[in-house]
């Protein structure tokens, strides 16, 4: 089969110009409802869409990611920075903007040490729990906007309570509407998901408000939208509350990291390109320094946004800075209709954002592959709603760290068997009564040897030896999964080399790559073990064991 032509140049920057028309159609309704979840002004959504865009799109490398306003890190900085002021207040803009500086700042300190490694210690399970969380999270905020209900408190579970409390005094046509645009957007993602379906809700919704007077019958509306360029400056905030934004910057940035390298890589990997994650880290630092001086709030690689703009047919960040041409042309031209636009819609928009990181698919995959990951994604995600977004991200790394020292901690243990009519050797779990022949045991231990698991290797080795069918004389080390061993460790293997050579029996290690080598030879374990009892190869090892067992039987040293 013959390869399909890939267009032109030309052809291609047409295309990628199209994409950004459409992108733009789908996502400035979106933006907009993130500042519902920000608390900040309505036109700061649009400024997420106009310099950060083009800053990324100079800086960065990645060819397909939006970086724009994002509701993962819109609910950290508000459900922090809401304590310090209040929400919407000229105070609180400030301490929002400087955020977005701080985290910008943070952002090029990771790229100068290179620390775009520091998203892998996010894990895909825990990362699927948090987004869930903070999709509670979202979609209980929305709903008292939705109802057409005060409520006051800030904690999602209070919240949750208020709203349901007022049911009874909710707006009946601000609920209708909430619902309308809820049912339409779900089925044009489900139906038709080219269609600029948000787009329709905003611009029906708007009609339908100037047609009806809907803020006379108890609609509310967005009000007044300021028009125009953002206005530049540092924002007023002291050096206390400066300290005190720091762990809020710190959460946003390793969301921003964690999300935006996990987006450009499965794009890239989809199209067969190269990604340089420290190249992005400066790029995301570009985005936010321009956000924070323009105004506006932090902004991050978006998954679903960037999704979308490939399924425009988006190839390159030309389509980025199209749409933020098309922003810039409806902040100078087009605010004033945005001012009639129900406030019920964008949390209805809101809503089903919030949603769509539900991933309910793979949450059923985790625990039908996986039960103990799944029940570490459900933990964050709960502590999220239950607590807060900042401590839930520092509990998802945490839980990621967790579960890999785990692991480690508790490696698989497994001893060396013939295989019946074969001869070769097969791996079995390590258990009391195993033998590889008798008077020989090979052991291997799946992990590097650390002061964690150190004592664990001495007991699981000793506890085969003392159980063993017939009196060993000689251990073989399966050294394969080891690659490092620490100081504590290699005190510990001493002891243990000499603890077995006191019972008369011989410690060999077969398998043993250079790394490895490097550390018996620093850590002093060579002179112990003996030079002779070390082996790059198993099969030499073995052949070493057997002319052991083949000798006399050595005299034990009393102990």
């Amino acid at each position: 089969m013959s390869a399909q032509p890939q267009p032109t140049a030309p052809r291609r920057k047409w295309t990628d110009i199209i994409a950004g028309l459409s992108l733009a159609s789908v996502n400035i309704p979106q933006v907009l409802g993130y500042t519902r979840i920000a608390a900040m002004p309505a036109v700061t959504g649009l400024y997420t869409v106009l310099l950060p865009l083009v800053a990324f799109a100079a800086f960065g490398s990645s060819r397909h990611l939006v970086v724009a306003a994002d509701s993962a890190t819109a609910a950290i900085f508000s459900s922090a920075i809401g304590k310090m002021a209040p929400q919407g207040s000229p105070h609180y803009m400030a301490l929002v903007s400087m955020t977005a500086l701080l985290c910008a700042a943070l952002l090029l300190v990771a790229r100068v040490f290179r620390l775009g490694f520091l998203a892998d210690f996010l894990s895909r399970t825990v990362l699927t729990g948090f987004l869930a969380g903070v999709g509670v999270q979202v979609c209980i905020a929305m709903l008292h906007d939705m109802l057409g209900v005060t409520v006051l408190t800030h904690n999602p579970l209070v919240q949750a309570y208020d709203t349901l409390r007022q049911i009874p005094q909710a707006n009946l046509m601000v609920a209708a509407l909430s619902a309308f645009t809820v049912g339409i957007l779900m089925t044009g993602q489900r139906l038709a998901p080219h269609l600029p379906t948000g787009l329709c809700v905003v611009i029906g919704s708007i009609a339908l408000s100037m047609g009806l007077n809907l803020p006379h019958h108890g609609v509310p509306t967005l009000g007044h939208v300021a028009g125009g360029l953002p206005h530049f400056g540092l924002p007023d905030v002291s050096w206390n509350e400066l300290l005190a934004l720091l762990p809020v910057a710190a959460s946003c940035v390793f969301v921003i990291i964690a999300q935006s390298a996990a987006t450009s890589r499965v794009f890239g990997e989809r199209f067969h390109e190269t990604v340089d994650e420290n190249r992005d880290l400066l790029g995301l630092s570009a985005a936010n320094i321009v956000a924070g001086l323009s105004g506006t709030f932090t902004v991050n690689g978006s998954p679903t946004q960037t999704a979308m703009a490939v399924r425009s047919g988006a190839r390159s960040q030309v389509a980025q800075v199209t749409f933020a041409c098309v922003t810039l042309t409806v902040l100078l031209f087009l605010t004033h209709p945005l001012e009639a636009l129900p406030r019920c819609v964008l949390a209805g928009i809101v809503f089903t954002v919030a949603i769509g990181m539900i991933d309910l698919k793979s949450l059923r995959a985790i625990r039908q592959e996986s039960p103990g990951e799944f029940w570490l994604a459900m933990t964050t995600a709960a502590v999220v709603v239950g607590v807060g977004v900042e401590e839930g991200i520092f509990l998802a790394i945490a839980l990621s760290l967790f579960r890999h020292v785990r692991h480690s901690y508790e490696p698989h243990t497994m001893v060396l068997q013939q295989a019946a009519g074969t001869g070769i050797l097969e791996a079995l779990p390590a258990k009391n009564g195993l033998e590889t022949v008798p008077g020989l045991i090979v052991f291997r231990f799946c992990a590097d040897l650390f002061y964690a698991n150190s004592t664990r290797f001495r007991q699981d080795l000793l506890t085969l030896v003392d159980h063993a069918p017939h009196p060993v004389r000689c251990v073989v080390l399966d050294a394969s999964p080891v690659t490092d061993i620490d100081y504590s460790a290699a005190a510990d293997l001493r002891d243990l080399i000499a603890q077995l050579q006191q019972r008369g029996i011989t410690l060999i290690f077969g398998r043993v790559n250079v790394y490895l080598r490097l550390d018996i030879d620093r850590h002093h374990i060579t002179p112990a073990l003996g030079a002779g009892n070390i082996y790059p190869e198993l099969h030499t090892a073995l052949k070493a064991a057997h002319d052991i067992l083949d000798g006399p039987a050595p005299s034990v040293r009393p102990s």
